[in-house]
């Protein structure tokens, strides 16, 4: 079993205010984000969106790999990224799609077996889990030559 912790300082209102990103691994220490990097597309700091794609790619990249050593195959090369989509409703915001690309080099492994192995993986690790109630969570899985 493993825990990790990520921590932030916020100082200000939602809209005018500024908070500061650290993780306990030093990966982010006070890293700024605010209503600016959130909703107006401003670069000049992260948001919880963009982090949550991190996460997700990475942990199903990750996944995707250990998936492949379990069935006999070693991936020399997977990208994958996760695209987070924040949509306005009623009531606030939403998370409702969530879409994963991969692209990966496994020699000697099969089209259909590749695509079988990515979907599982979809499903199965630890964030796709954590997340299923978002309503979309799509795939575009490519085995490259």
């Amino acid at each position: 079993m493993s825990e990790t912790t990520g921590m932030v300082h916020w100082e200000g209102s939602g809209s005018k205010g500024a908070g500061r990103i650290s993780t306990e691994t030093g990966a982010l220490k006070e890293y700024p984000y605010g209503f600016g990097s959130r909703f107006e597309g401003k670069r000049d700091g992260t948001n919880p969106e963009e982090l949550l794609g991190a996460a997700h790619a990475a942990c199903f990249t990750m996944a995707f790999a250990f998936a492949c050593e379990k069935a006999g195959f070693t991936a020399s090369q997977v990208d994958s990224e996760c695209k987070v989509r924040l949509t306005k409703v009623p009531d606030g915001f939403l998370i409702d799609r969530l879409a994963l690309t991969l692209r990966a080099k496994v020699p000697n492994l099969g089209q259909e077996q590749f695509a079988k192995l990515s979907e599982e993986v979809k499903r199965s690790c630890p964030l796709s889990k954590a997340l299923a109630s978002v309503p979309e969570i799509t795939l575009d899985a490519t085995l490259l030559p």
